[in-house]
């Protein structure tokens, strides 16, 4: 019988995906744009929109079978749109001790894998799900709340991006040492010390994926794709809310594994219902070794304080920030600030939140503007691009969960301070339950300690406060006391002085927090490419890693040296 890492179809797969894999490796050295996966859902065929929603509405109210992985025959279901279709879609439910074993069992063969075998599978496995990207976006779309057009770029190409990326740079740091390596010491006179030494790349294990709510395949797909190209096999444990497009992703690999010859328990789906702590329980097992979270964080803190067998790696709560000093685009800043804040309906853990303008105005080329009107015209950047509810609804996406929703009210009554923007219903015609709503913005005050105990803290959603501070030197300073005591993934500051934006460097790198300055176009603080950008920095208490640099993904393996006298 042929080995799996034998297997002619996976030398195959190897040759046809070789371009890709260089091309790859090219970009996140070059650091340019480049992606193979087509972000319009066009581009994907003439019938590709009504194919992908037919398969989407295919699965609906129907068990999600998974051929081959242990299940205790319980269905798990529970998934919501909250765009409001019934879904009804059941998973199968497992047994944690059978499932493991079976994770155990097919581990020495997709270990025993060359990096080259393994990212050849990773790859085929992302071509696939590229095939049917405008079913992942519905998958998507009806989990997490994103809108159609964003639910297909961020949910499809952009999260395969990210997948790709993280592929790349597993092979690129399992191939640094060579395989083997001949090693000659000189000795004068005597013979020479000779020895040969073999490099080989050991996993660490069963690694778990704890999916979230807003981006299961964004946030997902580089910890699957990491710990898989390094040699470890994966439990997809998805939020529970959220749980289909993760399902659909492990169905894709498990075809592929299978095909390439390789067990397909090498990935396999742990559904849970709704508040189960199945989580907690296998992410201190000994099996698990490797853990990717992304999520509250009480609950990263309580995995980085308790799954002490596993390298844990954690993406927790923010509070973004956005200095406004000066500008020379002032209508620029705005619209861009605008699209920034209702994206979504700020659902993102990329957003900015906190808007700190001096209390002794702006100064743009429109004149100096004080702290009340840029806020004023804020308020009416934001209003003018929602004012139509088509448009609304194809930007803001549909609110996630009862949390958010809470919030939102809470800002309408006044509890979180005085109101420069209300929030609103916006009315979907093509979905009239679902629950959408614009962005409220606060003005609050950097010397209120009321004011503080509230902007300080994450605020998820589309709540947002324009913070009055004494001076740009004091917003720099408080953007730098926000981001050590309570994380950021991102931050911005608008300014035409050398001065501030010096200055706003310096307070970046001390905190370790990447920085955007002066975004007026379109590109946004909330959005990062794949292969240039960096999606967190591990620097700061918001996330302990970054997707993706070569530290992401070099303590999923370990290499072990033997060695012998030539």
């Amino acid at each position: 019988m042929t080995a799996a890492a034998d297997h002619p179809f996976v030398a195959e797969l190897i040759d046809r995906h070789q371009e890709t894999l260089t091309r790859a490796l090219d970009a996140s050295v070059s650091r340019d744009y480049w992606s193979p996966y087509p972000e319009f859902p066009k581009a994907y065929g003439e019938t590709a929109l009504e194919d992908g929603k037919a398969a989407f509405e295919s699965v609906l109210g129907l068990p999600f079978v998974i051929d081959g992985q242990p299940t205790d025959g319980e269905p798990v279901g529970g998934e919501s749109s909250p765009y409001g279709i019934e879904m009804g879609v059941s998973y199968p439910h497992f047994e944690p001790d059978a499932l493991i074993a079976a994770m155990e069992t097919a581990r020495p063969g997709w270990a025993s894998a060359t990096p080259a075998a393994r990212a050849a599978v990773c790859l085929e496995i992302l071509a696939r799900i590229n095939a049917r990207s405008n079913e992942f976006a519905h998958a998507v779309m009806h989990t997490t709340g994103q809108a159609y057009g964003m639910a297909f770029q961020a949910g499809g190409p952009h999260a395969q991006d990210r997948g790709l990326e993280a592929v790349a740079y597993a092979y690129a740091e399992q191939t640094r040492l060579p395989q083997r390596a001949s090693w000659t010491k000189p000795q004068g006179k005597r013979d020479p010390l000779s020895m040969v030494k073999d490099f080989t790349v050991v996993p660490r294990g069963l690694a778990l994926l704890i999916g979230c709510n807003t981006f299961p395949t964004w946030n997902g797909y580089p910890g699957l794709f990491a710990s898989l190209a390094t040699g470890n096999p994966v439990l997809v444990k998805p939020h529970p809310r959220a749980t289909l497009p993760l399902a659909l992703t492990v169905r894709v690999a498990r075809e592929v594994l299978a095909e390439a010859g390789f067990d397909p328990n090498v990935v396999c789906l742990a559904a849970e219902h709704e508040g189960s702590t199945i989580a907690q329980a296998l992410a201190v097992r000994p099996e698990i070794k490797v853990i990717d979270y992304t999520g509250s964080t009480a609950f990263g803190d309580w995995l980085e304080t308790n799954a002490q067998q596993a390298q844990v790696y954690t993406e927790k709560a923010a509070v973004n920030t956005v200095v406004i000093d000066s500008t020379d685009n002032y209508r620029g800043m705005l619209n861009n600030l605008a699209f920034s804040l209702s994206l979504y309906s700020g659902q993102m853990c990329t957003t900015p939140q906190n808007l700190l303008i001096p209390r002794t105005g702006v100064s743009t080329d429109e004149g100096s503007k004080t702290y009340d009107e840029v806020v004023t015209d804020l308020a009416a950047a934001i209003d003018g691009l929602l004012s139509d509810d088509a448009r609304a609804a194809a930007i803001l996406g549909a609110v996630v969960n009862p949390g958010v929703l809470q919030r939102t009210v809470q800002a309408s009554g006044g509890e979180y301070g005085e109101l420069a923007l209300a929030p609103r219903v916006v009315a979907s015609k093509e979905f009239p339950a679902a629950v959408l709503r614009t962005p409220a913005l606060i003005k609050a005050d950097s010397d209120k300690p009321d004011d503080r105990a509230t902007f300080m803290s994450e605020c998820f959603g589309p709540v947002y406060f324009a913070v009055a501070v004494d001076s740009s030197e004091a917003g720099v300073e408080l953007m730098r006391r926000t981001v050590r005591e309570q994380g950021a993934m991102t931050a911005s500051g608008y300014t035409v002085s050398e001065q501030v934006e010096s200055a706003l460097v310096d307070a970046c790198l001390d905190t370790g927090v990447s920085l955007s300055l002066n975004l007026t176009g379109g590109v946004y603080a909330n959005q990062t490419a794949a292969f240039s950008d960096l999606h967190g920095t591990g620097a700061n208490p918001s996330a302990n890693s970054a997707y993706c640099d070569a530290a992401f993904v070099s303590n999923r393996f370990r290499v072990v040296e033997v060695r012998r006298h030539s």
